[in-house]
């Protein structure tokens, strides 16, 4: 180990220790209410007051020898990669570095992998309701997730009120299929578009806005669109939402246990498991041909237009693109996606509220977007499965799931400011110059 190694080895326990109660002491500051104390109502109807120091005591403990060993480990500030091999006395030539084009074999492998993965997903659990409807919801989310991206991934805009197209396509399929005996293929379209409609109307008023302010309009459009569902009771029945939603069926074949029903058809005994699997294989569907149209529309003159707007607005009007036409197709093509999953939400719940179409469902599609990675694809679908899947694992622990959910994504933006695939790959790169040499003829040409 040479000299500059054993100075970076040297471990600070003073340090460590000073940033580790400074730590603990925000940490009793912050949870001391939030945890420490809980208010209950006693048999008169009398609030009781009544501590829970042991929870409050482990949250604190877990904070301070948290910052204990991160500061020891790493110190006051994050170090750079050849900083942390001399500090362990390792040199930048024994890690392993991959070319990029390996790291890009292993993004299109990772992403074959999913979905191999769930292509089979049915097959492997099919007698495995609740492995199905977690992947029914983890799909719903990636897609949401998928259709956010072209708005903000994308073009850089920040929309927070994402969630009323999701609840357009819902509440308009729902109409569509009650009132009027629409089949499941005919009104998915036109939710999409009645979905898209909403995202053009919603893309007038923000045309001069960017930043901050777009994301205050776009989250109030959000909440009035949730206000006008919730009191427009004679059309979406108010607080009561709308029930017995039609299911959809195989192409006109119900999923019933009749002779002209789906199992009797293909002669399979009859289960309700057939639906869910069809469900399943919809929302995957629906996935891809979201993917799907977001990488094709990346590579044409309009997504290369997005990704200017991204960067830089002012340049992007000075070589002539028009701003106007690039904000209104990102709100309207992502909404477009967003009230499909809306549609193929309301037929596979059966039931609509406007609960369930809250700010908390625009907050986690953006956790999702941002956490993967902005313009990323294979990075949503990630962040997707693990958010979703985190909160399906941390349901016994109710009370600290949302704690543990926040602190996961502090720690992901710290470490991965980008996102988890962070790279912001470009739609078209210009291919090296040839060098012109002189011909000889030419030379005493001036």
């Amino acid at each position: 180990m040479t000299a500059e190694a054993a100075r970076f080895a040297r471990f600070d326990f003073a340090g460590a220790l000073k940033s580790a109660l400074i730590a603990a002491a925000l940490a009793l500051g912050l949870f001391g209410l939030l945890i420490g104390v809980r208010t209950d109502t006693g048999p008169t109807g009398a609030l009781i007051y009544w501590t829970r120091f042991d929870d409050l005591a482990t949250v604190v403990g877990i904070v301070f020898a948290g910052s204990f060993l991160r500061s020891l480990l790493f110190g006051e500030r994050p170090l750079r990669l050849d900083e942390l091999a001399a500090r362990y006395g390792l040199t930048t030539a024994r890690m392993p570095r991959l070319p990029g084009f390996a790291t890009f074999r292993l993004g299109h492998l990772l992403a074959y992998a999913m979905l191999g993965f769930a292509l089979v997903l049915p097959i492997l659990f099919f007698n495995n309701r609740y492995a199905l409807d977690l992947g029914i919801l983890v799909l719903t989310y990636v897609m949401l997730g998928w259709g956010l991206n072209i708005v903000v991934g994308l073009a850089g805009l920040l929309d927070l009120g994402y969630v009323a197209f999701y609840a357009v396509g819902a509440y308009s399929y729902a109409l569509l299929a009650q009132n009027y005996e629409l089949s499941f293929w005919i009104c998915l379209p036109l939710a999409g578009i009645l979905a898209a409609f909403w995202g053009v109307i919603l893309g007038f008023p923000v045309l001069r806005l960017r930043g901050d302010y777009l994301a205050i309009v776009t989250l109030a459009f959000g909440e009035i669109i949730r206000i006008v569902l919730l009191n427009w009771q004679d059309v979406t029945g108010g607080p009561n939402g709308i029930s017995s939603i039609p299911r959809p069926s195989f192409f006109g074949v119900p999923f019933n246990n009749n002779e002209d029903g789906f199992a009797a058809l293909f002669g399979l005994t009859f289960s309700t498991t057939h639906r869910i699997v069809f469900l399943f294989y919809l929302i995957l569907a629906l996935a891809l041909l979201t993917n799907w149209v977001t990488i094709r529309l990346r590579r044409l003159p309009i997504g290369r237009a997005w990704e200017a707007l991204r960067e830089d607005e002012i340049a992007c009007r000075s070589i002539g693109i028009n701003t106007t036409n690039t904000k209104l197709t990102a709100f309207a093509i992502g909404a477009m996606f967003g009230g499909f999953a809306g549609a193929f939400f309301a037929t596979r719940q059966g039931f609509i509220s406007p609960e369930s179409f809250s700010f908390v469902e625009s907050a986690l599609i953006l956790a999702i977007v941002v956490l993967g990675g902005m313009g990323s694809q294979l990075g949503v679908a990630i962040a997707a499965v693990v958010t979703i899947g985190g909160f399906e694992l941390l349901r016994e622990f109710a009370a600290y799931r949302m704690l543990v959910f926040g602190a996961a994504m502090v720690l992901i933006m710290v470490w991965r400011p980008r996102g988890l695939i962070g790279t912001r790959t470009p739609s078209i790169t210009l291919g090296r110059r040839k060098a012109i040499t002189a011909s000889p003829a030419g030379e005493g040409r001036g």
